[in-house]
């Protein structure tokens, strides 16, 4: 927790709390609404440039990196379970995308190629994705909601505004997934259930990202969680891919 001031009432710096928790709230959305919703550029920009900001305005709010889940002293911890949750997750990812029933969700058409996936996975993924949203919502949001609210809060706020943040880029889901589409339709309810089913999904995985987060004290788990599970699922829809068409 954050240092008081004795010249300060509890009252004003729980106030203070819940002030900068609605702005990154408030951040959040915008941020998301201009990715998703404007030009090509803000889509590649936003994200990245917004969790920066945050970054540095939550600083001068006072949190301190152990708080932000930046701290050197956490690294080795986070490391050990950032390689345990990779190896979990490539071990899933390969059994998935071996097994015939599973094979069709992995076709996604923005993964069709090997050379797309490579660079989806090892450079835009981690760049505008992975890390950006794993410092904007397992470090600067969690560690605000945790000054106002606590774990409780950071376990139940932080995991669902991480599945509503997911609702815009949600949108074209059950179009561009073969195994989606077939499965719940590609029409406007099935467009609705493949949003719904998104939001549930991701804040599930918020939940997830939160407890290697609350237990590390590190974002090295939460990333490397959130890398294999986006960089490894692209890898293995290009292979997919590959082998449906050969």
């Amino acid at each position: 927790m954050f240092e008081q001031d004795p010249a300060t009432p509890p009252s004003r710096h729980r106030i203070h709390a819940y002030i900068d928790v609605v702005v990154v709230v408030v951040v959040l959305a915008g941020t998301n609404l201009i990715a998703h919703f404007t030009t090509a550029w803000a889509s590649i920009v936003t994200v990245p440039v917004a969790a920066a900001a945050l970054l540095a305005m939550m600083r001068s709010r006072g949190l301190g990196w152990s708080e932000l889940g930046l701290s050197p002293r956490h690294w080795r911890r986070g490391s050990l379970y950032a390689l345990g949750a990779v190896g979990v997750v490539l071990a899933i990812v390969a059994v998935g995308a071996a097994l015939p029933l599973t094979q069709p969700f992995f076709l996604a058409d923005r993964y069709a190629t090997i050379s797309g996936a490579l660079i989806a996975s090892m450079i835009v993924i981690p760049l505008q994705t992975v890390i950006p949203e794993e410092l904007a919502f397992r470090g600067v949001l969690h560690g605000t909601l945790h000054r106002a609210y606590g774990a409780r809060g950071v376990f139940a706020a932080g995991s669902l505004l991480f599945g509503l943040w997911h609702i815009a880029s949600s949108l074209g889901l059950t179009t561009s997934n073969r195994g989606l589409s077939d499965m719940i339709g590609g029409d406007l309810a099935g467009r609705v259930a493949g949003v719904l089913l998104v939001v549930a999904a991701t804040a599930a995985a918020g939940v997830v990202f939160t407890w290697l987060r609350h237990r590390t004290g590190s974002l090295l788990a939460p990333i490397a969680l959130h890398w294999s599970l986006n960089g490894a699922g692209a890898l293995a829809a290009a292979v997919v891919w590959h082998i449906t068409l050969t």
